[in-house]
């Protein structure tokens, strides 16, 4: 008797316990989303993409040119176009990057024959034969169905050469540029809103202090007018990851002319820009690091926008997050100018979180461009000759589209931890809002690459009566799609949602990206 008694108390001790360990996981995720109480959009923008003359993002990317056996609409590639156009692509910045302060634009306009060639010194050495000029890339935007973003040459060009290149684009009016541009094919000027005045003046674009870009500044852009409504947001030359010192500079001396300011922040698997790690072979260490060194964006808008707010209260320039994404070693095999790697679900997971940070911060963060388009570095499209392949991480664009231009909710989560070794992150991240017809959308991500996630949520100030979503995830962390087999990683219906009254239940698999849309 005395044994059976013992025995009973050793296995209710031990129900207890692990009823209690799974209770108490469940307990740790709790999301409360306050759908009466949101203010903020999401400005499409958020969901901007960025092409430069780099590897073959411009060439064997998106323009193969008219004689091509690749079907195209004069030289532009009619796959690309058709799946940026899913995605809904809201704008697309160009011709860089690094190369913007070494193109000159004139040379880039009238017959391509007649085009003059010059040497890509920043990436790879190569002979850019400007084939792909000003037409070129506001057709790929007409194509596209999106909004253009100008990056200006302020580094080794002139003030003069840009307000031209304004005045080519968007003057209907009699001038010599408006002229050249009717003589080159274009009769009606284009809108075109958004223009940088100079990219990286830190470094590629100048190596310039504060004070002197800020000068700089204001000089190109008194010159960048406003012609026939065109209203230009002008967006000045931000600072490197944590450069607040840059911030605060130019925010103190030309906040005041600008509509934006940009911030650029890569995520490096080691942490150094030596070897920066492998696209495809890393292992949990390298994969936890890489999510902790992302999650950094989070406190670089934070500390940023606080900066801003000193000189700008009423929030009216845009923080304008225009290069960020995962850069890693090159494939094995390619040219190192040419920053083509592969792209797997981690880079989808590490995507879904940054596009979570950038709505929480949507009263600031007006736009966000990653880095980039096609085959260079973060791509969401990989192109081999007349093969073209969805990355991961275009999926995720797939998947939260839905936010565009929605009414961010806000919301707490108080959520388990990942954790490897003695170091620990949330385990997941989360955004919702509502759009126009009233619909609830939330996007959820599993960080954690071993368990699965049970959320509880509440739904305050809504009646739910319909649950569906969609999900991203696959077998291992590092799957990504070949040529080969181009459907490894792609969206699937999702059935792990269960609504009871205000109550949802959400059983999110490991290394995952969900969006829920609740009606």
């Amino acid at each position: 008797m005395i044994k059976r008694s013992i025995l009973r108390i050793t296995f209710s001790f031990f129900f207890l316990v692990t009823a209690g360990f799974y209770l108490s996981a469940f307990a740790q995720n709790k999301l409360v989303i306050n759908a009466d109480l949101g203010k903020e959009v999401i400005s499409k923008h958020i969901y901007g993409h960025f092409s430069e003359h780099l590897g073959h993002c411009i060439y064997e990317g998106y323009w193969v040119g008219e004689n091509s056996s690749i079907p195209n609409t004069r030289g532009i590639r009619n796959d690309i176009v058709k799946a940026l156009r899913e995605i809904q692509i809201p704008n697309l910045r160009w011709p860089g990057g690094c190369f913007a302060d070494e193109y000159h634009w004139m040379d880039g306009i009238g017959p391509r024959d007649k085009r003059p060639k010059m040497i890509n010194t920043h990436w790879g050495g190569v002979t850019e034969d400007n084939s792909f000029g000003t037409h070129e890339f506001l057709d790929l935007c007409e194509q596209l169905g999106c909004e253009p973003y100008i990056s200006g040459n302020l580094g080794s060009g002139s003030v003069d050469e840009m307000s031209k290149w304004v005045e080519y684009i968007t003057f209907d009016g009699e001038s010599p540029m408006a002229n050249l541009r009717r003589q080159n094919g274009r009769d009606k000027a284009w809108k075109v809103k958004f223009w940088g005045v100079g990219n990286e003046s830190w470094g590629c674009g100048g190596n310039m202090t504060p004070d002197f870009y800020s000068d700089q500044y204001r000089r190109y852009a008194t010159f960048c007018r406003n012609y026939d409504g065109n209203q230009l947001y002008k967006i000045a030359c931000g600072a490197n990851n944590n450069d607040y010192n840059w911030t605060e500079t130019v925010m103190k001396n030309v906040g005041y002319r600008m509509q934006g300011l940009s911030l650029h922040y890569y995520t490096l698997p080691s942490g150094n820009w030596g070897k920066k790690g492998s696209a495809t072979q890393f292992d949990e260490n390298e994969y936890f690091a890489t999510i902790d060194r992302t999650l950094r964006m989070e406190e670089l808008l934070t500390k940023h926008s606080i900066i801003m707010d000193k000189y700008d209260p009423q929030k009216r320039v845009g923080l304008i997050t225009d290069e960020w994404g995962i850069w890693t070693d090159v494939e094995p095999g390619t040219n190192p100018g040419f920053l083509y790697q592969q792209n797997s679900l981690r880079d989808a997971i590490l995507a879904a979180i940054n596009l979570n940070i950038f709505n929480a911060h949507c009263d600031r963060v007006k736009m966000a461009n990653i880095a980039q388009t096609v085959n260079v570095l973060q791509a969401v499209i990989l192109t081999d000759k007349e093969k073209m392949l969805l990355t991961p991480t275009y999926w995720v664009y797939y998947l939260y589209k839905a936010h565009q231009e929605a009414t961010l909710l806000p919301l707490s989560l108080t959520c388990a931890k990942y954790k490897l070794n003695d170091k620990e992150i949330d385990a997941i991240s989360v955004s919702a809002s509502k759009d126009a017809s009233g619909k609830i959308h939330v996007t959820l991500v599993n960080i954690d690459p071993n368990k699965a996630q049970s959320i509880e949520t509440e739904l305050r100030g809504f009646a739910a009566k319909k649950v569906s979503g969609k999900v991203l995830t696959s077998a291992k962390i590092n799957d990504c799609n070949t040529f080969e087999q181009p459907n490894t990683v792609s969206v699937k219906d999702f059935a792990g949602a269960k609504l009871s009254g205000a109550k949802l239940t959400v059983s999110l698999p490991a290394k995952s990206v969900v969006l829920l849309e609740i009606e």
